[in-house]
């Protein structure tokens, strides 16, 4: 494929922002999945599309001569505590690469063994999170979330040793980058204010150039990331998604879903549903995440405080304006895409009632939530189909659906039209973690890949669903239900 264009700004930045290392090879390394559409949009040579070539290449056997692989350099706040050198210890800057569109992304190995920041860990990944994050990754991006992408997965031929002895993976991500709040944790822990602009300039430069002309870059650059932080969290909540571990070196300055690890699509409706097993005070559950996000935001904020004004009582104070915006955008976007669910398109402040009451009815009733978003399009002429068999307390949705259908009354919209616009905002599929678990299985004991092609192959088109993958859509039964994910570290 001609016009492969191939760049290394952040390696050209050097030290302290990156460091050397190539990946360590692996002695059998074998195709597990290749995204040949992503391929194609990045221009990638069809040299590496799924060959021996590319086999080479994406488990990390051979560079070529358009890599030039380097460790990222962060820091971040895990779990609330600070931990001042974090860095990638068990991933590796290939090279960014300019898309069709003249974007740029980053192609990384994850999995390619230790780097200088593994910190005692053996810098490989398990088969079973490379496959979750290839599945969830791509499901995000088909349907409309900021998300990093998975290019490839390789099994590698030998073992990794967690709770037991797993098959080894590689996962080729593709990111419009890495850098993440703790990047810049790292450099401000550092306390070399030359670094840390050269550094908030090269994001600006690559992620916001618009911030560039405004009176305060810095400023502008920290009101565009809480934007959109914002949004980010709010098409998370929409979907019923749970990040699991939102620590701020999980947390990416370009906005996008960075770090798959122990995350999951809630089945039954819980505001404080949390999956990852080590989140035992539910600090990361769905209900969260907002506050999260902000609290992380305010670690990035106080990172900038150096660029904003020589006068710190100023520099806290213009941060501290900005960062106080982001609930005001966050719930106004969440509204906007509640609404949109059930079939508002004329959102109005009185409408927050209306969803508010929903899922007060959907947590009461352990309504699924995808599911009830899903069926409720057939409860628009009809307040007895649909969803209606999700609830217990059919009282209870009866007056929420009477109120609903009136409300949907004032549009002046035909109501078919309204059931297509639902229909095509709320999915008909997800990755559910019981499908992930048995896809996982699957291949981690038998070899079999037909679960993960056949889920994989859904996911793609999650607003429409072939008779044959139906089961796909069904919540899951008592004993199929999963109560924690693992991130594979």
């Amino acid at each position: 494929m001609s016009n492969f264009t191939v760049q290394h700004s952040l390696a050209d930045l050097g030290a302290p922002f990156s460091v050397p290392c190539n990946p360590t090879p692996v002695p059998a390394p074998q195709w597990l999945a290749f995204n040949s559409e992503l391929a194609a949009e990045l221009r990638l040579p069809q040299q590496y599309w799924q060959s021996d070539d590319g086999l080479a290449v994406f488990s990390g056997n051979a560079l070529p001569d358009w890599a030039t692989p380097r460790a990222h350099a962060y820091a971040g706040h895990q779990f609330g505590h600070f931990v001042p050198q974090l860095g990638d210890g068990r991933a590796l800057l290939l090279a960014e690469v300019i898309s069709a569109d003249n974007q740029r992304f980053d192609i990384q190995l994850k999995g390619a063994g230790q780097t200088p920041f593994s910190r005692r860990g053996d810098g490989r990944a398990p088969l079973g999170p490379v496959l979750r994050e290839y599945l969830v990754s791509e499901a995000m991006h088909a349907l409309g979330v900021p998300t990093t992408r998975a290019l490839a997965a390789v099994l590698t031929g030998d073992f990794v040793q967690r709770e037991t002895a797993e098959p080894g993976a590689v996962l080729t991500r593709v990111a419009a980058s890495h850098i993440r709040i703790g990047s810049f944790q790292y450099i401000a822990a550092h306390g070399d204010l030359p670094q840390l602009k050269t550094f908030a300039d090269y994001v600006i430069a690559r992620h916001y150039p618009g911030c560039a002309n405004e009176a305060n870059p810095y400023l502008a650059l920290l009101a565009a990331v809480v934007a959109a932080q914002a949004k980010l969290v709010a098409k998370w909540m929409s979907l019923g998604f749970i990040h699991g571990v939102m620590n701020t070196d999980n947390m990416s300055i370009a906005g996008e879903t960075i770090d798959y690890g122990p995350c999951a699509f809630m089945d039954s409706f819980n505001p404080a549903q949390v999956y990852s097993f080590i989140d035992s005070q539910g600090r990361y559950a769905w209900g969260n995440q907002p506050r999260i996000a902000s609290w992380n935001l305010a670690r990035f904020a106080e990172t900038l405080l150096p660029l904003l004004t020589e006068q710190p009582e100023k520099a806290v104070e213009l941060a501290t304006e900005v960062l106080q915006g982001f609930n005001g955008l966050n719930e106004a976007e969440f509204l906007r895409l509640m609404t949109a669910k059930i079939g508002i398109v004329n959102t109005t402040n009185a409408d927050e009632v209306l969803i508010r009451d929903l899922l007060n009815l959907m947590s009461a009733n352990k309504a699924d939530f995808s599911q009830s978003f899903r069926l409720l399009s057939q409860s628009v002429t009809d307040s007895s189909a649909g969803a209606a068999k999700l609830f217990a307390d059919q009282q209870g949705w009866q007056n929420w659906a009477t109120l609903w259908q009136q409300r949907l009354g004032t549009h002046g919209i035909a109501l078919s039209a309204v059931q297509q616009q639902m229909d095509n905002t709320n999915p008909a599929v997800i990755p559910r973690n019981h499908l992930i678990a048995d896809a996982i299985t699957l291949a981690t004991e038998q070899a079999d890949l037909s679960l993960f092609n056949r889920l994989h192959k859904a996911l793609r088109t999650p607003f429409t669903l072939a008779d044959a993958d139906a089961d796909f859509a069904l919540p899951p039964t008592a004993a199929q239900c999963i109560a924690n994910t693992f991130c594979g570290t």
